[in-house]
């Protein structure tokens, strides 16, 4: 599983992950404006099918200090209760990112090669971890974090609700430190997210152009690879 997440963390930089094992209630105390912001997201939730955005994903490395940017498209889709998800990256390089089926490709066209993962007996984690902010449930969140309210923040011209999510999970503190994720109250989706791993490394998400439950092609969901086309199966 962690070859999973470490493919998904650095392809496409979305964040976020629900523990199924995780037993939870609305928190005493909850602000109106935090109950709000999470009956936005369970409205989008329940009609939610598709949605794809432009996306700028940049990942920060502190021992190097450092930051590599990706910028593309990405695209999610539920159908059929499968959760599907594409990532389209021109820049730097040109690069694919597919999860499909239980599975998890990245396609280099630069070196003609496709590392597969399959997500196993963790699919259903990887699968709410896609969704997190896009079609998510805002009150499943108490399941795995502790969830507060920081701020309304303009974010790309919009409003949004800035969250505090810190896990429950030991499990997931190895690997998550926080996550802050800002949300358009109005359509109850994810404009922005950052994630903060323990050792100071972060993942920041910026989404444009976001178009909702629009009619994606089965094609948006395989690659297009060539006839020499390498696949290899990383192990870890």
């Amino acid at each position: 599983m962690r070859a999973v997440l470490k493919t998904l963390f650095l392809g496409i930089v979305v964040v976020g992950w629900l523990f199924t094992a995780a037993a939870g209630a609305q928190i005493a105390g909850e602000s109106p404006e935090l109950e709000h912001v999470l009956a936005q997201m369970d409205a989008a939730a329940r009609n939610f099918k598709t949605t794809e955005a432009n996306l700028v994903a940049d990942q920060y490395q502190k021992v190097i200090n450092e930051t590599d940017t990706q910028k593309g498209r990405i695209y999610f889709r539920r159908e059929g209760g499968e959760i599907q998800m594409a990532a389209d990256f021109a820049e730097p390089d040109k690069k694919y990112v597919i999860y499909s089926g239980g599975k998890v490709q990245v396609y280099e066209p630069k070196i003609d090669q496709v590392n597969e993962y399959n997500a196993g007996k963790d699919r259903s984690d990887i699968e709410s971890f896609l969704v997190l902010g896009f079609g998510g449930s805002g009150h499943d969140l108490f399941k795995s974090y502790a969830v507060r309210f920081l701020a309304t923040e303009t974010v790309g011209g919009i409003k949004a609700d800035k969250l505090e999510l810190i896990p429950k999970s030991d499990r997931l503190r190895n690997n998550i430190a926080r996550i802050l994720l800002w949300i358009d109250p109005v359509r109850g989706i994810s404009v922005q997210q950052q994630l903060f791993e323990p050792g100071g490394d972060y993942r920041l998400a910026k989404y444009s152009d976001i178009q909702i439950n629009q009619k994606l092609t089965d094609s948006v969901f395989k690659l297009k690879t060539t006839g020499k086309t390498r696949f290899v199966s990383p192990q870890g």
